[in-house]
């Protein structure tokens, strides 16, 4: 076996040159193990923060933290797809696009996370069900992937531990804001969890990780490298996040939207972008473009998708009956406004400030593990480029008791501005690599 010196490998990485895959081996699962320290993998991180990682290293790089744990083996199931957002706020998507997946003949077999900070987690808004677990053993949950074409879990600590450790040093390093360490991250779960095609949603603006969309792009094209170089189907849409997505930010209000958006009656915003990532996914398939967008809409509209979420739930512990009857899960009872400071368009609702609004009501997470308040949110009664009168009210607010209340009303308040005259329509699709 070959031996490998790892400050010998700092030093190629900092002065340039590429690793082999026996290289990141050797450093990547030795951290993983314990057997290489903290410090030598933060100088290592900083040198590759510094120098960056060719495609192939970035590749392989992902591959090896896969591999570091767990891998599910999803080809015992037909035509898998995966999903991913890079995350942003009112990001319900999952909720809708999954089960419009498998009423189209496709199986989603995922892991999901949680939300952390001002990102919402899938996880988080299905809790809003009582009774809903997302914890399932492997053999029930590929039963129910296959009878259902839906199951979801959370994401399991020995699926790409190496992954969770890296990143736990980068967040202390100064080292998160890096493509290749960025891309390796997401597609290292993707590629652990098995599925043979993998549809990723990078948002790009004010309430996403990547702000720009030469950011965004890059990031999708990394991805999509990566997959490619792991012989999976890739395909990234990049869709704008400087506004939240649809009207309802927090827990169980994003489950109301959603649930609304599988009977055909969404927000137009939310309606658009799951029907272009549920073609996405049938296109990686090879259908054509045109039929795959009749297909998705009529999951919308003849109940199928609708029938497909009620029966993941039920499947999965919780309360179906609040599928159908949606006023019934739970909304914090106090209500508060920010109403519009002069007549005009609202020229922008800034999607972080409404992030951090939820945060600051509870319905988020400082720190993984925390408890969180499912009722609570923010409802845009306006959204950017429609008209609103001084004094009307723009967002409202949904607390529990006040708690936060004046935080959250500030960053609104903040976030909202208004323009005399209509601003230029803003595309939700911005582009797409694959």
């Amino acid at each position: 076996m070959t031996s490998f010196n790892v400050p010998d490998l700092i030093r190629k990485k900092r002065d340039g040159e590429p690793h082999t895959r026996a290289e990141l081996d050797h450093l990547v699962l030795g951290y993983t193990r314990g057997e290489v320290p903290d410090y030598q993998v933060s100088a290592w991180l900083m040198a590759v923060y510094l120098r960056g990682m060719s495609p192939q290293e970035t590749a392989d790089l992902t591959l090896v933290m896969a591999a570091s744990g767990d891998e599910l083996d999803l080809t015992g199931l037909p035509r898998t797809v995966d999903k991913h957002s890079t995350g942003g706020v009112g990001d319900k998507t999952s909720l809708i696009l999954t089960p419009m997946l498998a009423a189209l003949g496709l199986t989603v077999a995922k892991m999901s996370g949680r939300g952390l900070a001002h990102t919402g987690g899938t996880i988080d808004k299905l809790e809003s069900f009582p009774g809903w677990t997302p914890e399932l053993p492997e053999e029930r949950f590929l039963a129910q992937a296959r009878e259902i074409g839906l199951a979801l879990v959370g994401q399991s600590r020995d699926l790409a531990p190496a992954d969770g450790k890296l990143y736990a040093l980068r967040d202390v390093t100064a080292t998160v804001d890096c493509l290749p360490l960025i891309a390796s991250s997401i597609m290292s779960k993707k590629l652990a969890s098995g599925a043979h095609t993998v549809v990723l949603d990078v948002k790009v603006g004010a309430g996403a990780f990547m702000r720009t969309l030469d950011d965004g792009r890059a990031l999708a094209r990394a991805m999509v490298d990566i997959g490619t170089r792991a012989s999976r189907l890739v395909r990234a849409v990049l869709t704008d996040m400087d506004a939240p997505l649809g009207h309802m930010a927090g827990n169980s209000l994003e489950v109301q939207e959603a649930l609304a958006t599988l009977r055909g009656e969404g927000p137009e915003d939310l309606t658009e972008l799951c029907v272009a990532l549920a073609v996405e996914a049938l296109a990686a398939y090879g259908e054509d473009a045109g039929q795959a967008e009749a297909r998705a809409r009529a999951t919308l509209t003849d109940g199928s998708a609708l029938a497909k979420f009620r029966a993941f739930i039920a499947a999965q512990g919780g309360d179906a009956s609040l599928v159908d009857e949606p006023a019934r899960l739970d909304v914090a009872p106090g209500r508060a406004e920010v109403v519009a400071p002069s007549s005009g368009f609202v020229a922008g609702i800034d999607a972080l400030a409404v992030g951090r609004a939820v945060l600051a009501l509870g319905g988020g997470r400082h720190l993984l593990g925390e408890t969180i308040d499912h009722g609570v949110g923010v409802e845009l009664l306006k959204k950017p480029g429609e008209r609103v009168e001084a004094g009307e009210a723009a967002l409202r607010l949904y607390h529990r008791g006040g708690r936060g209340l004046e935080t959250a009303r500030a960053l609104l308040t903040a976030g909202l501005s208004v323009s005399e005259t209509a601003p230029a329509p803003q595309p939700l699709i911005l582009g797409r690599e694959s």
